[in-house]
């Protein structure tokens, strides 16, 4: 959840105009060169890097030197790679087993095209071989690549460093393959001011003080991972810690606020155990940090690293003096959120970011769904209804685009991280594992991590492992969710009510807020249907209409439970059957039914006055998210989209509190 509503319109109106270690790392294998999208030749793959930094933190330069262990796929006279801002000292190239002489190669800096190119005197044969570099780079004062925050404390001000990735901007810092598909193990090393904490992906294996006012910190190699994951910070810090499941579990803030991290630092601790159990795969890092920024970025609030989640201040420490229950709960739902990541993200990663949401919507209905069991007397699944709705406010509209969404540049990516990414893609996973089942949704993810561990992914990748594990048509489902755009709408009629069962007929369109009369798309719609009091049932809406047999002859809630991405529009005389038992329908289908009629009417799909009818219907003792969702909903038919975790994610700005994007 990264990006506001200028950015996703932009979006739109562009695709509009173009209409090692704790965990072995997976064998390296080249690239599906057929499959994978990438701006950078595809003749050379990196495997490894071992890389050290030096920033000098007054003047906001770094001094880097960068040694990467490459394989050339076939002859080629140059190497390409991401480069943003560096001046290249030197550059050589060796044969990686050490033999045959060092290779000058002649250096040309693209900062428009964000590369560095190193061209040879005679085209390099296919083998492995290491490419040092020598550079100079810069810190930045804005949240891209490796950047400075100025902060205030009783004893003056202070400077710390952070690195921003996601979602290319590894390249300001190391000289890189920037893409998510060049996976590779990483070796770090910064030289720092003595008496500060550095702190990345994993865990430091020495520290050397140099004697003339710098420490080098050395980390254990990294897991085969993304470029986009590596991380570095250094400030004057505390880190608190515990234990779950063998890992070691901390939060890092700037000295003096380490007292306010203890609800995050459980909360973490509870969440990585419920995901080791839900995932099937043990988190396979030694450590798992969260660092807490001081300052605020417009653009997100929390960020994956792999290890290493970056988490602004505002959304991960709680002042008990001040911090409300609001606070508590939005700070579980960032941690959940950017835990997730770790999995679905970190340890299998998309291919390329036309599948972004893969990352996004997953870590987005995770954080959802484990918020709800491990703290159920916070009540959070209403919330669910709020995240749809975000989704569905820009889904409704023409400048939409659907889930998967073609990227073609880094500029596009940046802008990818909007509610049809994340809110919309956390409902259509619910959906799906209502269809499903949640026993044969987690065997299916299950199934998936231990396939793709370590390596990078497809969305089918993901729909085939589920497919099999349900023995159901899932993949032409998800197909119609992610693949086009818009909101399909079931138009319901009871035909009869014969020997206790309530005869529906399903008739689907499609919601549009300023296209009346538009030829609606077709969609397979999962439906789960019940009467009060009723059983469940199950059905599937294809070619445009169905018929479904619905225990009861009270009246029928179509998406019962609210897990479908759809709009409901009931005839009137069943209508009038829910509004007259609107008082014992389940909390999360009166706040649905409420938020469905209110867009209908919006739309001039139904009579306006029929929302202040179960305004009216609505009992006293209602669930307080429901009285409040009243004048909110009111104020605006047209939401902007939330901004709350970064890229992630992400999940709490499609609850309806409108924090900033997380990752």
């Amino acid at each position: 959840m990264r990006r506001t509503l200028v950015t996703a319109v932009a979006l739109a109106l562009a695709s509009i105009s173009a209409a090692s270690t704790a965990a072995p790392a997976a064998p390296t294998t080249p690239m599906a060169h057929a499959e994978t999208t990438t701006q950078l030749p595809r003749n050379v793959v990196p495997t490894h890097y071992d890389v050290a930094i030096t920033p000098d933190i007054g003047k906001l330069t770094l001094a880097g030197k960068a040694t990467i262990t490459v394989q050339v796929l076939e002859a080629t006279p140059s190497i390409t790679l991401n480069a943003l801002d560096m001046t290249f000292a030197s550059a050589t190239l060796t044969p990686a087993e050490g033999k045959g002489r060092a290779l000058k190669p002649e250096v040309a800096v693209d900062n428009a095209a964000q590369t560095a190119t190193f061209t040879f005197d005679k085209p390099l044969a296919p083998g492995a071989y290491r490419l040092a570099l020598d550079y100079t780079g810069k810190i930045g004062t804005q949240a891209n690549g490796l950047f400075a925050i100025d902060y205030d404390t009783a004893a003056g001000n202070k400077r710390a460093l952070f690195t921003q990735f996601e979602n290319s901007d590894a390249r300001r810092m190391i000289p890189s393959w920037d893409e998510p598909a060049h996976k590779a193990t990483f070796t770090l090393q910064a030289t720092v001011p003595t008496g500060q904490m550095a702190v990345s992906n994993m865990p430091a294996t020495s520290t050397k003080d140099l004697g003339n006012g710098t420490t080098r910190v050395d980390f254990a190699p990294s897991p085969k991972m993304s470029t986009y994951l590596l991380f570095l910070s250094v400030g004057d810090f505390e880190r608190a810690t515990t234990q779950a499941d063998g890992v070691e579990v901390g939060v890092i803030t700037q000295r003096g606020s380490i007292d306010q991290a203890r609800f995050a630092l459980d909360s973490s601790a509870d969440v990585l155990r419920e995901y080791n159990q839900y995932f099937g795969t043990p988190y396979p890092l030694p450590k798992l940090d969260n660092i807490a920024s001081p300052g605020a970025s417009q653009f997100f609030s929390a960020m994956e690293n792999w290890g290493a989640i970056f988490t602004f201040e505002h959304t991960l420490l709680l002042d008990p003096s001040i911090s409300t229950q609001s606070d508590k709960q939005r700070v579980f739902a960032v941690a959940a959120h950017e835990i997730a990541h770790q999995w679905f993200g970190d340890l299998v990663t998309m291919s390329w970011w036309d599948d972004l949401w893969l990352n996004e919507g997953f870590a987005t209905w995770m954080a959802s769904r484990t918020t709800q069991k491990l703290h159920p007397e916070w009540n959070t699944r209403l919330e669910s209804i709020g995240s749809r709705e975000s989704a569905m406010a820009l889904d409704a509209v023409a400048s939409t685009h659907p889930v998967v969404q073609h990227v073609e540049t880094v500029e596009q990516a940046s802008q990818a991280f909007d509610s049809i990414t994340y809110q919309k893609g956390s409902a259509v996973i619910g959906m799906l594992e209502g269809y499903v089942g949640g026993d044969a949704w987690r065997e299916g993810v299950r199934n998936y991590m231990k396939a793709h561990a370590y390596n990078n992914t497809v969305s089918d990748d993901l729909w085939r492992e589920i497919q099999s594990a349900a023995g159901k048509p899932v993949l032409d489902i998800a197909h119609d969710f992610t693949l086009q755009p818009g909101i399909p709408m079931l138009r319901v009629a009871a035909d009869k009510c014969e020997n206790g069962k309530t005869t529906l007929t399903l008739t689907q369109d499609e919601f549009t807020r300023d296209r009346p009369g538009k030829t609606p798309l077709r969609w397979r719609v999962p439906v789960i249907a019940q009467s009060a009091g009723g059983e469940p049932v199950r059905t599937v809406v294809e070619g445009g209409k169905g018929t479904l047999d619905v225990p009861g002859c009270g009246p029928v809630i179509v998406n019962a439970g609210q897990s479908g991405y759809y709009r409901t529009l009931y005839a009137p005389a069943q209508f009038a059957g829910i509004r007259s038992e609107f008082a014992k329908l389940d909390a999360i289908d009166q706040l649905g039914v409420m938020n469905d009629v209110w867009a209908l009417g919006m739309a001039g799909l139904q009579t306006p006055s029929d929302y202040l009818d179960l305004v009216k219907a609505t009992p006293r003792d209602a669930d307080p998210q429901i009285w409040g969702d009243m004048p909110r909903a009111r104020r605006s038919s047209a939401r902007s989209p939330s901004r709350s975790c970064r890229r992630c994610s992400r999940v709490w700005a499609g609850m309806r509190r409108r924090a900033r994007p997380i990752r």
